[in-house]
């Protein structure tokens, strides 16, 4: 009898793998690289530690949406200000970033992001900060939901003495 596994590595399901993801700053270690060129080596396998503690530093990208506001944060931290873009268009927050560097010891970096702006957020209320540790806040007011059928009772106020008084229908004959 055969101790090989019903199913072979290579014909399993495997998901889907991407080769750049969130963090396109910090690049591909050798290792991460192989994983991705390479078919899957076991499923219980591991990764090294120091991808883990990485990973714990790392604050990628969150957006929050409260009652008041609207706010995305991104770590563009190997950018410089001049080199990120931040724009609204068409119902969406825009984020871009470009960075070239050469002579001959050629570095490229690059990232995009579209966030779909929620329902109430005006395209001239967003506005952007970048603090000096290479957080990039992105931040817009929310205007509140509209009241359902709200009832209101308007005042009556009088401006003065009643210049004309009504007829009685015996004054009239």
């Amino acid at each position: 009898m055969s101790m090989y596994p019903f199913f072979h590595e290579y014909e399993r399901p495997r998901p889907p793998r991407r080769l750049m993801d969130e963090h396109v700053v910090h690049g591909l270690t050798p290792d991460e690289f192989l994983t991705i060129a390479m078919p899957q080596m076991n499923r219980n396998y591991c990764r090294p530690r120091r991808n883990l503690a990485a990973a714990n530093q790392d604050t990628g990208s969150t957006i929050k949406e409260e009652k008041d506001k609207f706010q995305v944060n991104l770590d563009v931290q190997h950018f410089a200000p001049e080199e990120i873009s931040v724009k609204t268009a068409d119902g969406f927050l825009i984020v871009e970033a470009k960075h070239e560097k050469d002579e001959h010891g050629f570095i490229s970096r690059s990232f995009s992001r579209r966030y779909p702006l929620p329902e109430g957020v005006l395209d001239d209320s967003v506005v952007s900060k970048l603090s000096s540790d290479g957080v990039l806040s992105i931040t817009a007011p929310l205007k509140p939901p509209p009241k359902a059928s709200s009832e209101r009772v308007v005042p009556i106020v009088q401006t003065g003495p009643v210049r004309k008084q009504s007829e009685s229908p015996e004054e009239q004959g």
